[in-house]
């Protein structure tokens, strides 16, 4: 089975590359002092310190393999070639919203890069999966377990 391609904007390869980096110096060192520090406390079978400290580093070794692994099959959007003829991946858009009468604005993002919190959504949620190739005036209507959401596609921009 081939590896899934990973979509990243450059800010988000830049974003997950620092991420990375930190946890292979800063984050691989504290927890090294942090398990070095609880071994000094003598018997580790019941060293609450020192079983803390290696389910931090699991977690620390686990994220590394895993931003590896993503880096590992990434494509990369280039700001230049995102198009704002219709909705696509690194484009930025702004719906009306049929049910509360407001604008919103998405970014819409690779799903290595989501964060619905700061509105960036993955293509390949059911709101980005629905807007891609749509065009300014489209009606676009999402499926949710509410019940169907409405938009309109008001601009799209990089």
């Amino acid at each position: 089975m081939a590896n899934k391609e990973n979509i990243l904007t450059l800010e988000g390869l830049r974003r997950i590359e620092d991420e990375l980096e930190l946890l292979k110096t800063k984050k691989r060192q504290e927890v090294a002092l942090r398990i070095k520090q609880a071994l000094a406390f003598g018997d580790i079978s019941e060293n609450s310190e020192y079983d803390e400290a290696k389910n931090e580093q699991a977690f620390v070794e686990g994220r590394i393999a895993q931003i590896e692994n993503l880096l590992r099959n990434v494509k990369v959007i280039d700001e230049d070639d995102v198009k704002t003829d219709y909705v696509s991946v690194g484009c930025k858009v702004v719906l009306e919203d049929f049910e509360f009468g407001d604008e919103v604005e998405y970014g819409i993002v690779g799903s290595a890069e989501a964060d619905p919190m700061n509105m960036k959504i993955s293509n390949e949620s059911p709101v980005g999966k629905a807007l891609l190739g749509k065009v300014i005036g489209d009606l676009v209507e999402v499926a949710v377990p509410d019940g169907t959401i409405k938009y309109k596609i008001l601009r799209i921009s990089k």
